[in-house]
């Protein structure tokens, strides 16, 4: 990856632009392998479902410790906005970090969103001076509203939560990131390699995801096909694709060539 291309939340700076999570892996050493070879900086960590004072080894949170990994702490599992800012003021005493992946979620079948609880609660977050990173829709007005409020990132769905659908609304994703002044993390949704690339490409600023890696047959192979993709969609993007066409455009230039009508 070329040096300068750092991708900044808030004050925190990071070389790689996947995201990873630790829920749902077999055993603790597949998700430190897997970890490893996804080469992500940012791992986050469901502060409901985790025991954050256990730094033993093979707890979760020592796997991360030992990784020197930035932990993004999250609000899963909250329905409603006090929920979400009580575990955020959680997570912050106890892993003595800013960052907070915000999740008000809406819908218990779906885990959609609850999109206006969500904007309320990252409200008093970042007035609180949390570096707010809020899951939500693939809403570009909602995205606005966020960015707007403070929030350092802005995190839009690509589908339901562990759906591995891929990429539903690619226009509404190309609509945020033409609009943002914030990176735009695309969460949930992606299921494998080929849907990370095709994420990077739209121009998001990076790709969270959980599911696709933990669960998958083989998790430390799909993390490093998840680098890989994450790697190649970027490349894509910043090289600047050609222009689709409706017919054929001679690969080799036919100026000068004997017998050509354009020689």
């Amino acid at each position: 990856m070329n040096d300068e291309d750092i991708l900044r939340i808030g004050s925190f700076e990071f070389r790689s632009r996947l995201f990873t999570g630790t829920g749902k892996y077999p055993d603790p050493e597949t998700a430190r392998a897997a970890l490893r070879e996804s080469g992500c900086e940012v791992v986050t960590v469901a502060v409901r479902r985790v025991d954050l004072a256990d730094r033993t080894p093979d707890s979760i949170i020592g796997i991360l410790l030992q990784g020197g990994y930035t932990i993004l702490p999250n609000t899963a599992g909250c329905y409603t906005v006090e929920d979400a800012v009580r575990t955020a003021r959680l997570a912050r005493e106890m892993l003595d970090t800013p960052l907070v992946k915000l999740e008000v979620i809406g819908d218990e079948r779906t885990l959609f969103p609850d999109v206006p609880a969500t904007i309320e609660a990252a409200k008093i977050l970042v007035k609180e001076g949390f570096v707010v990173l809020p899951y939500f829709n693939d809403d570009p007005v909602a995205a606005k509203r966020l960015e707007d409020i403070g929030c350092a990132a802005v995190m839009p769905l690509a589908a339901p939560i562990g759906s591995g659908l891929g990429i539903r609304n690619p226009t509404n994703l190309e609509i945020i990131v033409e609009h943002a002044n914030v990176p735009v993390i695309v969460d949930a949704g992606v299921g494998t390699a080929s849907d990370a690339t095709i994420a990077m490409e739209l121009g998001v600023d990076a790709l969270l995801m959980n599911t696709a890696i933990a669960s998958a047959k083989d998790p430390v192979r799909m993390a490093r096909a998840m680098k890989l993709g994450v790697e190649a969609g970027r490349l894509a993007y910043r090289a600047g694709r050609i222009p689709k066409k409706l017919y054929a455009t001679a690969s080799s230039p036919l100026e000068g060539v004997i017998g050509s009508k354009h020689s």
